[in-house]
């Protein structure tokens, strides 16, 4: 009964878009976090990336999900569409952490062309108020663009995974646009 109930919540989740609680404009919150690529351990810094350019920060509920495994393979798919716009992208997670790095090297998932990083008991969610509510500890389906000034500039959350690569490169290039130096 118990399951049926939660299969239940997670259709009624995935049914209608959430909002993401950083509106742009907000100050994204700084962190570092270990992780992999390609099945290699990495520790990622928001901050070092920033440097860099605009950083994709997308949160994903768990490794080796069938939502999960499509939106990792739509981000692997348009890499070199975010490098071509100078920015970044990483993946974060609170669930199936034991799953990371096979995920992470995966040819059907991230093909090792960006990083996931590990948030056990999604503090880093916590942070960015990105944590499912039907799955305490796990991370929600939310994805952020950040300015290199730390500054959101796009926030997007829906449990469904086929519209955060648009909603996130469209952001990303009309940052670019507006910041073609930078």
């Amino acid at each position: 009964m118990r399951r049926i109930a939660f299969i239940a919540a997670l259709a009624a989740l995935a049914a209608a878009p959430a909002l993401a609680a950083l509106k742009p404009g907000a100050r994204a919150p700084d962190f570092t976090a270990d992780g992999f690529q390609a099945g290699k351990p990495i520790t990622f810094s928001l901050a070092e990336a920033r440097r860099k350019g605009p950083v994709v920060v997308y949160f994903f509920p768990a490794a080796e999900t069938a939502g999960c495994n499509l939106e990792a393979r739509l981000f692997a798919e348009a890499i070199d569409d975010f490098q071509a716009q100078g920015a970044t992208v990483i993946g974060v997670t609170a669930g199936n952490l034991d799953k990371l790095a096979s995920f992470s090297a995966d040819t059907e998932k991230c093909s090792g062309k960006f990083p996931v990083a590990a948030d056990p008991n999604a503090r880093i969610a916590g942070l960015y108020d990105a944590t499912l509510a039907v799955r305490p500890g796990w991370s929600s389906r939310t994805s952020y663009v950040i300015a290199p000034s730390g500054e959101v500039v796009h926030a997007y959350s829906d449990m469904k995974a086929n519209e955060h690569v648009t909603e996130t490169l469209g952001a990303v290039r009309a940052w670019r646009a507006k910041n073609p130096k930078r």
